[in-house]
C-alpha cells in the first residue's frame, strides 16, 4: 500500500487561524476605534480586522471583506493575541540602526548668527558651515531657517556703484524718466546675445479654438545671432536689428539705425548698460 505525503496546497489548507475571543471591555474599546471619525486610518483599519476575527472570519475573508492583503490580517489577528488592543495602538519596532542622540539646539543662537555674524572667507552662513560652528547638525539649522523663512544666501539689499560718476548718471537717468525734456526723445537701449537661431525641420500650425500652437520636435541649428533692441517708453514702440556679431561696429549700425527711424526734430536721449562696446573711441566720436 503506497503512502502519500501531503502537498503543499494540503498542508497550507490545514493551517487555520487561531480564533479571537473578546471580553467586553475590549469589544467596546474596539468598536469605538472602528466608528469614531477622529481615529487615525489605520487603527481603524486595525480594529474592523480584530472585529471580524472576533466573528469567526478567516484571514482570507477579512482581506477580501477590506480589500486588504491577507498577510496584513493574520498579523493584527496576532498582535491582538499577543499585546490586546493596546498592541494595536503602535507599530512595532523596526529594524535598522537606531538613531542617535542629537545635540540641543538653542534656537535664538542660531537665528541671532545667521542675522548678525559673518562667517570668515564667505559672504553667508551655509546650514554645514553654521552646524559646525555652533557644534550641531545641519538638518536642524535648515529647520531652523525654514521655520523663521531666513534665506541667507539671498541678498536684500543693493549693491553701489564704484563708478565715480555714479551719482551724476544716476540723477540723469532718474531725471529722464520723471521729467523728461520737452523736445527729446527717450530709448531704453539693450542687446540679447548668444540667441538660438532654430528653424524647425517643418512649420507649425497655428492657434485655433480648442487647440494650442504646435511645433516639431527636432529643428536645425543655424548658429547663434544678437538682437538690438531701444524701446520708447512714452508709446511702447520698439526699434530692433539683429547681427550675428557684437561688436562696436554693430552698435554703431544700430545708432545709425535709431538716428534714421527717429523725428528730426527731437534730441535722442539713450538709457544703455555700462558696456565697453558702448564706450568704443569710433561711437564716442560718431555720438559727439
Amino acid at each position: 500500500m503506497a503512502i502519500r505525503t501531503p502537498g503543499k496546497l494540503e498542508v497550507n489548507a490545514m493551517r487555520v487561524a487561531k480564533p479571537v475571543e473578546l471580553n467586553a471591555d475590549d469589544d467596546r474599546r474596539l468598536r469605538i476605534l472602528s466608528k469614531r471619525k477622529r481615529v487615525e486610518a489605520r487603527l481603524q483599519l486595525r480594529a474592523r480586522i480584530v472585529l471580524l476575527a472576533a466573528n469567526g472570519n478567516s484571514d482570507k475573508d477579512i482581506a477580501g471583506h477590506l480589500d486588504i492583503d491577507r498577510r496584513v490580517a493574520a498579523r493584527w489577528r496576532a498582535r491582538y493575541l499577543a499585546a490586546g488592543v493596546d498592541g494595536l495602538m503602535q507599530d512595532a519596532t523596526r529594524p535598522g540602526r537606531p538613531r542617535t542622540a542629537r545635540t540641543a539646539v538653542n534656537v535664538e543662537e542660531v537665528v541671532r548668527v545667521t542675522l548678525e555674524e559673518t562667517p570668515k572667507g564667505a559672504t553667508h552662513w551655509s546650514t554645514r558651515t553654521l552646524a559646525a560652528h555652533l557644534g550641531t547638525n545641519a538638518t536642524a539649522v535648515a529647520r531652523i531657517w525654514r521655520a523663521h523663512g531666513i534665506k541667507p544666501h539671498r541678498v536684500e539689499s543693493f549693491k553701489l556703484s564704484n563708478d565715480p560718476r555714479f551719482i551724476e548718471k544716476l540723477e540723469d537717468i532718474v531725471g529722464l524718466y520723471l521729467d523728461p525734456p520737452e523736445h527729446a526723445l527717450v530709448l531704453c537701449c539693450d542687446e540679447k546675445t548668444q540667441i538660438q537661431a532654430l528653424d524647425r525641420t517643418q512649420p507649425g500650425l497655428p492657434m485655433k479654438r480648442g487647440r494650442g500652437q504646435t511645433m516639431t520636435h527636432d529643428y536645425k541649428r543655424n548658429g547663434v545671432t544678437t538682437l538690438f533692441a531701444a524701446l520708447n517708453m512714452v508709446t511702447g514702440q520698439v526699434l530692433s536689428m539683429t547681427e550675428q556679431l557684437h561688436r562696436h561696429q554693430e552698435w554703431l549700425r544700430f545708432l545709425k539705425l535709431i538716428d534714421r527711424q527717429t523725428p528730426k526734430n527731437k534730441a535722442l536721449h539713450l538709457v544703455v548698460d555700462n558696456y565697453a562696446t558702448h564706450k568704443h573711441p569710433e561711437v564716442q566720436a560718431w555720438l559727439a
